[in-house]
Formats: structure tokens, C-alpha cells, sequence
């Protein structure tokens, strides 16, 4: 499991190989959302599943998450950051973005394949983002959607505040299998809900 310890007080997303789980990078949330709209869609056996079957569950909810955060300069800015100074806030809307992108290196080296002959073109693999909401709230999540506002400018056009909405699917076992990275971290994050559950 990635190390946390510096997000204690703040959201985070993460990015993780899928295949070993090391830490690739973080992208803390500057301000915590004030709100988090979460949705629960149960996994029943069927629409319409006869009276022996009706209790039964064919696997976890899929659950989404929807969240606001909002990125701003003005802190940069006042202490003189370099890098904010040459670029705004840039560089954290780009960590983002490039969740959502495959690699420039895997598509180049697709491309050569193919112009080769080499292989047949397979969908490419994305790292695996992880949502940290607490010590007691980190889960593997596919990003569904992003919607980026930039609301204010620099002289040369950087943007320095903006608000970017995720939407994001939660990676069950269902999804990734029990054998894998983000299967152990889902299934903490289940236990962690049924512990939760029984101080209630």
C-alpha cells in the first residue's frame, strides 16, 4: 500500500503502477471539497429475481464519486515559486490531465509495432489512480470524467485558479480481480467500511 503519511489532512489522487504498486506520483487537493457526493448502485442477481433469489448480491456496489477541488496560485505567487511564476498552476492541471492519457512513450511504441507489424493494436493501460479521502478512506478508482474551469489568468495567459470537477468509478474486485495491487486495496477499503459499520 503507497505510503499516505503526508495526507492526513488533505485529498489526494495517486497514481500507481498496476502492476506492483509503487507510487508513480500524487496530486494533492489544495483545499479539501467542501462536499463529496458518493452513489451506491447495489449488485443484485437480476431486475426481477424470484422469491430464493431476492437477498442474494452478485458482488460489491458500484459506487462513483463525484468531487470539486479547486486549484489556485495566489500562495505561489506570494512566495515567489518559480515554477508558478513561469507557468500558473499548469503543472498540477497537466498531473491531472495525464491520468486520463496514455503515455506518449507507449503510444509511440505502439505506433512503430504496428508500422513493423509486429502486434496487434491492444487497448494501452493507464496507471492505476488511487482516491485518498483520509487515513481510513483510500480506494482504487477509474476517472469517468474531468471537467477543468480555469477562472483566472497571469500576464502571459497562465492559468493561476481554477476548479476541476472528477468523476470517478470505484475499482471493486469485481473489476481488478483479488490477486492484484488494487484488489488488496479495495478490499481494505471494505473492511474498513464493515469496521466502521460496527461502532455505529
Amino acid at each position: 500500500m503507497p505510503d499516505i503519511s503526508p495526507i492526513l489532512r488533505k485529498g489526494a489522487i495517486l497514481s500507481v503502477d498496476p502492476a506492483t504498486g509503487v507510487p508513480l506520483g500524487k496530486i494533492l487537493l489544495q483545499y479539501n471539497p467542501d462536499s463529496i457526493t458518493r452513489s451506491l448502485k447495489p449488485q443484485s442477481v437480476g431486475d426481477q429475481p424470484d422469491h430464493t433469489e431476492i437477498l442474494r448480491l452478485k458482488g460489491p456496489p458500484i459506487e462513483t464519486i463525484k468531487c470539486d477541488a479547486e486549484i489556485d496560485a495566489t500562495d505561489l505567487l506570494a512566495q515567489g515559486d518559480a515554477n508558478t511564476l513561469a507557468y500558473g498552476i499548469q503543472p498540477q492541471l497537466s498531473a491531472l490531465e495525464l491520468l486520463v492519457y496514455p503515455s506518449s512513450g507507449v503510444l509511440i511504441a505502439n505506433e512503430v509495432l504496428s508500422l513493423l507489424g509486429t502486434i496487434e493494436i491492444l487497448p494501452m493501460e493507464s496507471a492505476l489512480t488511487l482516491f485518498a479521502w483520509s487515513r481510513n478512506r483510500i480506494t482504487p478508482v477509474r476517472i469517468t470524467g474531468m471537467e477543468i474551469t480555469e477562472e483566472a489568468f497571469d500576464p502571459q495567459l497562465n492559468p493561476i485558479r481554477a476548479k476541476v470537477t472528477l468523476n470517478m468509478r470505484v475499482l471493486n474486485v469485481n473489476d481488478v480481480g483479488f490477486l492484484t495491487p488494487a484488489g488488496a486495496l479495495y478490499m481494505t477499503y471494505q473492511i474498513g467500511q464493515e469496521t466502521m459499520a460496527q461502532l455505529a
